[in-house]
């Protein structure tokens, strides 16, 4: 049986991807299926094989490929046709790399979930129950979404952390690094109302420095906040996949919608690097052209 140029040349490099990268089943898969997407299009355009391709024919092609696949295709696709051309240069099975001149298509920055000021609303109003736990969950909400902290912060908050005479909150982030954020009137009237009605019952007669107790009297944990969250956007009739971080995304970009100054929402995130904070600028501008096409 004849064995053709691109059989030898796609079942020599998936037989190295498998003995010596280790690649999992699904990614020679994957590889192999873009692998023949390029051989497709290479025999389309009269390509003898493999070493006969050159980097304009590697445009022509991405570009063709391009109008099929997501941002993440593409770049996976871009980083097997490179790895498969090293392969063939190392091997001795071609003269050159066409890859050389091509950059690799960065994978597309996924756009966290934002929610409205409506939804946000209902989420936070469904919760107004008079009950210690309804009083905490409150409190949770409003810290979560008028504080932007993360659910590890928010867990480990303690009640000398809060000062509701100023409206400051103590924070403690990644790395041990510390912030004062502002505390606003609703997420500072909720918390005075656990503290004042909810607090003491769920702590019975243990100790504890945590500011948000679970009911044996101890910490809270992140699953249970998770949880909490959870059936609150049930109730509120919101999408699935909320998470404690939709609500810190949703705080960062109602303030730039406001009009906060973008190092301003770096401070308050506690983001290290401003190149963080950016994405909630794609997210503004985003909102900015969906107002314009329900306007316009």
């Amino acid at each position: 049986m004849i064995v053709s140029i691109w059989d030898l040349a796609v079942d020599s490099f998936l037989g190295f991807c498998s003995a010596e990268k280790g690649l999992a089943k699904a990614s020679l898969l994957a590889a192999e299926q873009d692998l023949k997407r390029l051989r497709l299009w290479s025999e389309e355009n009269h390509i003898p094989g493999p070493g006969a391709i050159q980097d304009f024919h590697l445009r022509e092609f991405l570009g063709k490929a391009a109008e099929d696949l997501v941002a993440s295709s593409r770049a996976r696709l871009m980083s097997t046709i490179r790895s498969f051309f090293r392969f063939l240069l190392a091997e001795g099975m071609a003269a050159g790399d066409p890859t050389t001149t091509i950059a690799i298509a960065r994978k597309g920055r996924k756009l966290p979930v934002i929610l409205s000021v409506g939804q946000v609303t209902r989420l936070i109003e469904g919760v107004n129950g008079p009950e210690p736990r309804e009083l905490r969950d409150r409190a949770i909400l409003e810290l979560l979404y008028g504080c932007g902290c993360r659910v590890s912060e928010l867990c480990s908050i303690d009640v000398t952390d809060l000062d509701l005479s100023d409206e400051v909150l103590l924070l403690r982030g990644k790395g041990s690094k510390q912030r004062l954020v502002p505390v606003g009137q609703p997420a500072a009237d909720a918390v005075k109302r656990y503290l004042n009605s909810g607090r003491g019952k769920l702590l019975k007669d243990n100790y504890s420095p945590a500011l948000l107790l679970n009911i044996r009297g101890g910490r809270l944990s992140r699953v249970s906040v998770w949880s909490i969250l959870k059936s609150a956007a049930k109730d509120a009739l919101l999408p699935d996949g909320m998470s404690p971080h939709t609500l810190r995304h949703t705080y960062a970009t109602h303030l730039l919608e406001g009009g906060a100054d973008l190092r301003v929402v770096q401070e308050l995130l506690g983001h290290a690097d401003i190149s963080t904070t950016e994405i909630y600028t794609h997210v503004d501008r985003q909102w900015l052209a969906e107002v314009w096409l329900e306007a316009h």
